[in-house]
């Protein structure tokens, strides 16, 4: 890589520039309570946002040693702060291969969170059309999806100069994190070209409260799938849980061609075995998500068997699924099991000893 002389004019731009970041970085933390809370900058010019992120590193400083990238994405809490140390726990035991990992947790904001964190002046999100299912900011001046930032984030990724020995990418997430990052990963268009740019890209979602279907049928009690009573429950087939109505984000709307889109992408499935709550205080109880299945594990167990039905002998189907053994509705220890730290951070079982074990999913 070429290198540009190194002038007393590039040295105080240079400098000032470390110096602002830091101090930006100190007074995030300070008035956040968390060393690795940042408030950066994202978007095209003319359209700059702010958003916030946790990170292992100080998102403008030097990227050339990091080959891989993994995002973690918080639930309903929107305490991406619990989500870092979780995941930063896990990369500290894997040993010298942790510097060569760039950890991001995003997170997203609601005016409720001005008690805990300096929300002014950043995209909220609200209600039930919020961050997890990627509707557009609240209190922004322009449409701004939850899944824009996702974009930049992945698109800075591919900055070459700054990240050159980047190889894989991971997005990952954990009850609603688990929701918006299948539905981004059913409906971006950022995943040819980080493939193509010569990376990998996975998504892995864990323990959410409901999926996207991309045709009308549900479970149905007799093991198979079938359509609904829509007197019923009018909204089961409107997104978040199907394609009608779709988000703005999204730029195909058929549900055969982004099912046909989706089975070829890296994704793996996270469930919980005693995930099985159907009274868990977050877990979605709408008409709506009872179509799915009884529990956070049923709707998987059933989604992963729905998707093998799409696919058929015709689509090729791009998928892991993994059963935790033992654990809930708890994202240290799903991420932290044999096979999620795995998946997230090519943690050896050596390395994880106290990791829950791990079974291939029910289909």
């Amino acid at each position: 890589m070429d290198c540009l002389p190194l002038t007393p004019r590039r040295l105080l731009k240079h400098f000032c520039t470390l110096a602002l970041t830091l101090w930006v970085a100190a007074a995030l933390a300070q008035t956040s309570g968390h060393p690795a809370a940042q408030r950066i900058e994202l978007g095209a010019s003319g359209q700059r946002y702010p958003f916030v992120i946790y990170s292992n590193r100080p998102w403008s400083g030097d990227m050339r040693q990091v080959e891989s990238a993994v995002f973690v994405f918080h639930g309903v809490a929107r305490n991406g702060d619990a989500y870092y140390d979780a995941a930063h726990q896990l990369l500290a035991a894997s040993g010298p291969a942790n510097g060569a990992t760039l950890l991001i947790a995003p997170n997203f904001f609601a005016r409720a969170d001005a008690q805990r964190f300096p929300v002014a002046g950043l995209p909220l999100w609200e209600g039930e059309r919020g961050w997890n299912g990627g509707w557009d900011a609240a209190n922004w001046s322009r449409p701004l999806s939850a899944f824009e930032p996702i974009d930049d984030l992945l698109a800075a990724l591919l900055d070459h100069q700054r990240f050159p020995a980047l190889k894989s990418i991971v997005v990952a997430g954990h009850s609603g994190g688990g929701q918006i990052v299948h539905r981004y990963a059913v409906l971006n268009s950022m995943d040819e070209r980080v493939r193509a740019a010569g990376k990998s890209l996975r998504y892995v979602i864990a323990n959410p409260s409901s999926y996207m279907y991309f045709s009308p049928e549900r479970p149905a009690p007799d093991g198979g799938f079938a359509a609904p009573d829509a007197a019923t429950c009018p909204g089961y087939d409107i997104y978040r849980y199907g394609v009608s109505g779709l988000v703005r984000y999204a730029q195909v709307a058929s549900g055969p061609a982004l099912f046909g889109r989706y089975a070829g992408r890296d994704v793996v499935y996270l469930l919980g075995t005693a995930d099985n709550d159907p009274s868990h205080r977050v877990l979605d109880r709408s008409c709506m998500a009872r179509t799915q299945g009884a529990h956070r594990l049923e709707r998987g167990r059933h989604y992963i068997r729905y998707e093998q039905r799409q696919a058929g002998n015709t689509v090729p189907l791009n998928r892991q699924a993994w059963e935790v053994i033992g654990v809930g509705h708890d994202q240290a220890r799903m991420f932290g099991s044999r096979c999620g730290a795995r998946l997230l951070l090519a943690l050896p079982e050596d390395r994880n000893p106290g990791g829950a074990n791990c079974r291939p999913g029910s289909p």
